[in-house]
């Protein structure tokens, strides 16, 4: 386990979006997991779980929430220094869940690039 847990919840994927960007170039911190839930604040909240070294989660938390209420609202933020080891449990179930939804994406190809034919009379046989 790692020595913090924070979690910031947004109403909508906008909020949650900018948060983990902010929280992700502030501090050095790992998204072990989000979470939707349709119904929360008359809309759609997301929560995401990061974790990393306490000072880390905290710097991470506070430039999530400014970045988040900038472009939406935040329902709740919070940091949990050293938990539990029960919280161990928790945690692996974000992780879990983190994987299937990655895996369940369908893998986007490459576009195919179109390679024009080089056209010359040097190459144009009569």
């Amino acid at each position: 386990m790692q020595a913090a847990l924070g979690l910031i919840e947004t109403l909508g994927l906008t909020a949650a979006i900018a948060a983990l960007d902010a929280a992700a170039k502030a501090a050095d911190v790992t998204l072990i997991g989000y979470e939707k839930v349709i119904g929360a604040g008359q809309g759609v909240s997301v929560t995401i779980q990061i974790a990393g070294d306490v000072a880390a989660v905290k710097a991470s938390v506070e430039a999530g929430v400014i970045a988040a209420e900038r472009t939406g609202r935040v329902l709740a933020h919070h940091v949990i220094p050293r938990p539990h080891e029960e919280v161990n449990v928790l945690i692996e179930a974000f992780k879990k869940n983190v994987k299937k939804k990655q895996q369940a994406e369908p893998k986007k190809e490459a576009p195919k690039s179109k390679k024009k034919q080089d056209v010359s009379s040097d190459s144009v046989k009569k």
